[in-house]
């Protein structure tokens, strides 16, 4: 494998995107066909609360050229006494074929749950072609437009609420690489429902890494999500992320 996370989150606060952006996830491998990461975090804090926090993330890639493929498990769960603070956990399946130099064909397939907001599962399977914008190794644009079937059923707090749903999923990713010791990615997905283009999500997510030593960095990472029509009244519309930590690599 090319590296492992050892040690990533020193901040976390707020909320998070329900979107998962790919993009910083994808790891060049011109000659390791095999890569991956994994990471898992386990608190008990005892004090005037019993504080519990549980973190497993993890991603394998193999990349031959030709064939891309990606899988991504992403469970978080906080608790102060018996109220859940987070309670999420996100599957991710990609895989991408190679069509010409510039187009690329991706087909991906994702369940997912969020007690803050509700969704008991979701579930997502999408197809659509992947566009490369920019041949400059150092400056990476790329453009997806997609077509995605969504099954969502809402938590036991709205019981009988189940939607089936046809998607767009339209992306906008850029990679930068303006110095050696410095790495910007930033990915937005807009996924408007066919049929009522008012009912949409908006996903924006940004990565900033500044290298410290040859095998240490440190990253900052932030997550802002839009759903114009959420599970229910009670969950916000607008919800966000800010992260901050150390990233070693060996």
């Amino acid at each position: 494998m090319n590296y492992i996370r050892i040690f990533l989150f020193l901040i976390s606060f707020s909320c998070h995107s329900q979107v998962v952006n790919i993009e910083t996830l994808r790891k060049p491998s011109d000659s390791v066909k095999w890569t991956g990461s994994v990471s898992l975090d386990v608190s008990l804090i005892k004090n005037t609360n019993d504080i519990f926090r549980i973190a497993n993330k993890a991603h394998i890639q193999y990349n031959n050229n030709l064939n891309f493929w990606l899988f991504v498990n992403d469970l978080n769960l906080q608790k102060i006494e018996d109220n859940s603070l987070v309670n999420r956990g996100t599957q991710h399946l990609r895989y991408n074929r190679r069509i010409s130099k510039k187009i690329k064909w991706e087909v991906f397939a994702q369940g997912q749950y969020d007690a803050i907001s509700e969704i008991g599962f979701r579930g997502l399977l999408g197809t659509g072609p992947r566009f490369k914008l920019s041949k400059n190794d150092n400056y990476r644009f790329y453009l997806g437009t997609l077509i995605m079937y969504e099954y969502e059923k809402a938590s036991n707090a709205i019981p009988d609420r189940i939607q089936n749903d046809i998607r767009g999923s339209a992306y906008l990713s850029f990679s930068l690489y303006p110095t050696e010791t410095i790495s910007i990615i930033s990915t937005s997905y807009y996924q408007p429902k066919i049929d009522i283009l008012n009912d949409y999500r908006f996903s924006s997510n940004t990565s900033i890494l500044f290298k410290i030593f040859e095998d240490l960095a440190f990253k900052a990472n932030f997550n802002f999500f839009h759903d114009a029509f959420p599970v229910s009244s009670a969950v916000p519309k607008t919800q966000f992320e800010l992260t901050n930590g150390l990233l070693y690599t060996f």
